[in-house]
């Protein structure tokens, strides 16, 4: 009879675990930047230093994590109730079409603090609403979330592209994109904070959007763990059955979270779209969504994982332009290998060298240590 697996400290599984498949994943990238001819390590500093060497490396990495943190919580808060959103991009999408709304409507009439909220609103509910419609059809005709959500994707997507080349573009313009905003639905700069600890910052789009994403991580970390409603919905991500047995709604807590999920993804379009680049052009989103599922898997779907996540990818995004850039060999199609390896051991391989680790902490427990020396004993 085989003996089970101990279970693991959280330093080890939160830390532990995310770190060697982490490490791993670098290590094989270093092999394929081999493959093309050039030094893994000085690839590896390029990296960091593009990334963190510079305020405006800094300013962009925390911009890029901006966007991931956002998606990052909203594929967590489905994944706690047992729901893989997979639709964090096309609600990411209508977001911004509730924010372009918004900001096209009052950005002559009033200053950006005024409109602000009033996007955020427009952000949540737009993406709750998109996340409704596939929440509706798993919980009321048994439709599989995941299906339903790549599939509004795409219609979302659509919606996006009719809206971008027609209503909203306009006239005289031939960019699918709407008119750039006024100021008043232009959002403040972050960068003199990074620039107080002396860092020079020539230009970079990091925003307040910054200070949003982690007030909404706090919030969500609220929310999962210490509402009643986040209890209900660890319950009933355990155990349907159990959630029933206690009288928990299938219907509404499928609903409530696959709507709070969809919010959390609108918002996420406040900081490319309000933040950036100032109108709402196609494909402003550009695979966030997807980068999301990675961060919340890699972050343990909890909210500090997922901000430290966040910031890794940032990494990866900006120290690899910084690295394509230094290294010609290296090319932007090398760089998305490099993430996808990230993505391949920090998420769909996180459990990959689980059982070894645990194996070694049974070995080297105290009770299993007591259990051979009785075992010594008797012989």
């Amino acid at each position: 009879m085989s003996t089970p697996y101990a279970k693991l400290p959280a330093w080890a599984d939160y830390g532990l675990i995310p770190l060697i498949n982490l490490s791993v994943a670098f290590i094989v990238a270093g092999f394929v930047v081999m493959l093309v001819g050039e030094n893994p390590f000085r690839a590896a500093v390029i990296l960091v230093e593009g990334a963190f060497g510079k305020g405006t490396g800094i300013a962009f990495t925390l911009f890029y994590a901006t966007t991931f943190i956002f998606t990052g919580l909203s594929v967590a808060v489905a994944a706690h109730c047992s729901l893989f959103n997979i639709g964090t991009e096309g609600q990411a999408y209508i977001g911004g079409l509730g924010i372009a709304l918004v900001c096209l409507s009052l950005d002559s009439v009033m200053p950006w603090w005024v409109i602000f909220p009033i996007a955020i609103v427009a952000a949540a509910t737009f993406g709750a609403l998109w996340g409704l419609i596939p929440a509706y059809l798993q919980a009321k005709r048994g439709s599989h979330i995941v299906i339903t959500t790549i599939m509004f994707n795409f219609i979302a997507a659509s919606v996006m592209v009719y809206l971008l080349v027609g209503p909203l573009k306009p006239a005289g313009s031939q960019a699918p994109q709407t008119r750039n905003f006024l100021a008043g639905a232009e959002l403040p700069k972050l960068n003199w904070i990074i620039e107080l600890f002396g860092a020079k910052i020539r230009s970079a789009p990091l925003n307040i959007c910054f200070l949003l994403a982690l007030v909404m991580a706090f919030l969500v970390w609220l929310l999962i763990w210490r509402t009643r409603l986040g209890y209900e919905m660890r319950t009933y991500g355990h155990s349907p059955k159990a959630a029933r047995y206690a009288g928990i709604s299938e219907t509404r807590i499928i609903i409530t979270a696959m709507m709070i999920s969809g919010a959390l993804a609108g918002m996420m379009a406040l900081n490319p779209v309000m933040g950036d680049q100032h109108n709402v052009a196609i494909d402003f989103v550009s695979g966030a969504g997807y980068v999301g599922i990675a961060v919340a898997l890699m972050g343990r779907l909890h909210p500090v994982g997922i901000v430290l996540a966040a910031i890794l990818f940032g990494m990866l995004y900006q120290g690899g332009a910084e690295l394509a850039f230094e290294m010609p060999a290296i090319s932007r199609d090398m760089i998305v290998i490099i993430q996808g390896l990230v993505i391949l051991f920090a998420g769909a391989l996180e459990h990959m060298f689980r059982p070894y680790i645990q194996a070694l902490f049974a070995s080297v427990s105290p009770k299993s240590v007591g259990m051979q020396a009785v075992n010594g004993k008797g012989a």
